[in-house]
């Protein structure tokens, strides 16, 4: 029995400890802690709230700038190359030269064609005022001829009127003379007169008759005279009309004869001009100060006016691009001012929004969305909107186009 005993007894597990009861304390902490908790929650968001209602940040953002892409103005084989990639450049430095033996050759030619063209204008242009002068004198030798034929023609009709006067006078002496010779024809046949009376009224007669004979050959031929007075005055008067109608056609055509070989000149300077400037355009120089973002020419190779073979990455100006949603644009206008953090830098700097975006960045990409579909769903655009860095701030210089930006503008 006693061995059934104290088997019974060790075959008993003993009994745990009975556990401790919950503290009071312990169980009176816990809601305190969970307000707690519950406040700063709300204190956070609320904070949150606030710097949100004052403040527009976006991660979307970069440094944006002027990228020049250079290209040579004339085609050649490339001589020299004076840079490499992301070296520092200034403004007007030589990149890179174009073999310019070609473009010297065309310098000369264009020198010979201006030498030409000055000879010829100098050998033209005196003949202007030497066609005024043989125009003056042969409308001055006309008009004197004219003068004359006119005296002469009034000296002829003057003579063919003196004939035509002494034509009357010898024909009434004639007649006078002929009935002298009939009356003493008749006086003789009675015996009236004498034998020698009546021949010397004969041959008086007989010689008034010749005289009035030579008269009308004199008056025809006076007559004649003026006649071809009057044709050679008429030709005349032709010819001073046709001097003074041509002389300013001569005049006129001579000036447009010097007019074209000065054209001729200042075509032949304007080509000289222009094969000087292809001459210096052998030498491709930098037009903005930057750095040499890219370089795609090496000596030997074949260039081309049009062709890229520098980018340069301007470093005088930069400004910030930042893309915010379009619900954070509610209250953002340009003049406001932003805080930049630039992640390369990790530093911030100052800026004041400049503009904002006419379109969103989904419109302006290659393949803009379209939204007529029946499947639409809609999506949150970003609006580009362009950021001006203040001048005059530390680690401008260091600035690259592309670097990741921050911005948080405060809208209120």
């Amino acid at each position: 029995m006693a061995t059934s005993a104290t088997m019974t007894q060790e075959s008993v597990p003993p009994q745990r400890a009975a556990e401790p009861a919950s503290s009071p304390h312990r169980t009176s902490r816990r809601p305190f802690i969970i307000a707690g908790v519950v406040g700063v929650v709300a204190a956070s968001g609320l904070v949150y709230w606030l710097h949100a209602r004052h403040f527009e940040d976006t991660d979307d953002a970069q440094i944006d700038g002027t990228i020049s892409n250079v290209s040579p103005r004339v085609s050649g084989n490339v001589s020299a190359v004076h840079v490499v990639e992301n070296q520092a450049v200034r403004m007007g430095e030589v990149l890179a030269e174009i073999d310019p033996e070609d473009l010297q050759i065309s310098v000369e030619q264009a020198k010979a064609t201006v030498a030409l063209a000055q000879a010829q204008l100098e050998a033209e242009d005196p003949s202007v005022p030497m066609t005024l002068a043989t125009n003056e004198s042969a409308v001055a030798s006309a008009g004197s001829d004219l003068a004359a034929a006119q005296a002469a023609l009034s000296a002829a009709r003057s003579d063919a009127e003196q004939l035509t006067a002494q034509l009357a006078q010898a024909e009434a002496n004639d007649r006078t003379a002929q009935l002298e010779k009939d009356r003493s024809q008749k006086l003789i046949a009675e015996g009236a007169v004498a034998q020698a009376d009546f021949d010397q009224r004969l041959n008086a007669a007989a010689a008034s008759r010749a005289n009035v004979d030579a008269l009308h050959q004199s008056l025809a031929a006076a007559k004649d005279h003026v006649t071809q007075q009057l044709a050679q005055l008429v030709a005349l008067r032709s010819h001073v009309t046709e001097i003074e109608a041509n002389a300013p056609r001569h005049v006129a055509t001579q000036k447009a004869s010097v007019g074209a070989r000065r054209a001729s000149l200042d075509l032949a300077n304007a080509q000289l001009a222009q094969a000087e400037r292809n001459l210096a355009y052998t030498k491709i120089v930098a037009p903005v100060t930057g750095i040499v973002a890219r370089k795609a020419i090496a000596v030997g190779d074949h260039v081309a006016p049009g062709q890229e073979v520098v980018a340069l990455s301007q470093t005088d100006s930069f400004w910030v691009t930042a893309n915010f949603r379009e619900t954070q644009l509610e209250a953002m206008q340009p003049g406001q001012s932003a805080r930049l953090h630039v992640d390369a830098l990790d530093a911030d700097l100052q800026g004041v929004v400049e503009s904002i975006g006419g379109a969103t960045g989904s419109r302006l990409s290659v393949f803009p969305p379209e939204n007529a579909a029946g499947n639409y769903v809609k999506v949150v655009q970003r609006i580009p909107v362009r950021i001006k860095i203040a001048p005059g701030q530390n680690g401008l210089d260091r600035l690259r186009v592309g670097m990741s930006v921050e911005p948080e503008v405060t809208v209120r």
